[in-house]
């Protein structure tokens, strides 16, 4: 929701060239969150859901603060002041998601990387039993 009102913001302001981050980033955060819904990261185990929504969060976060700075320091309009400060608000929601997703991303390649130890230590074995 915070991406399509700076989205807004940009559109009625005299910065219009900032207006494609912010529908980018709604249509992505869209889409993930519809793909959450439907369970799509149940049926394609095969890509890194967690890994997508965490490099989602970094990049919204980092193009937002640089946007707002430039926003808010290159225009004097109040749409463009106002797509400013609705972007560093949703740089704070973007890191603090980003922090979240973090913790998320752990949790889900601590449970990949518990698979492999086994696969590995038959192979370790397997090695050694060879130079003995």
């Amino acid at each position: 929701v915070l991406s399509f009102i700076i989205f807004i913001c940009y559109i009625a302001s005299q910065a219009t060239s900032f207006m494609m981050a912010p529908l980018l980033e709604f249509l992505l955060a869209l889409f993930l969150f519809f793909a959450y819904a439907s369970k799509l990261n149940e049926k394609f185990k095969g890509l890194y859901w967690p890994l997508m929504d965490f490099l989602r969060c970094v990049s919204a976060a980092i193009i937002y603060f640089a946007i707002s700075i430039a926003a808010v320091s290159k225009y004097n309009d109040g749409a463009s002041k106002a797509a400013g400060v609705f972007g560093f608000i949703a740089t704070i929601v973007y890191a603090i998601d980003f922090y979240i997703t973090f913790n998320d991303l752990v949790t889900f390649l601590k449970q990949g990387s518990s698979d492999s130890p086994e696969g590995h230590k038959s192979e370790d074995e397997d090695s050694n039993s060879d130079s003995d």
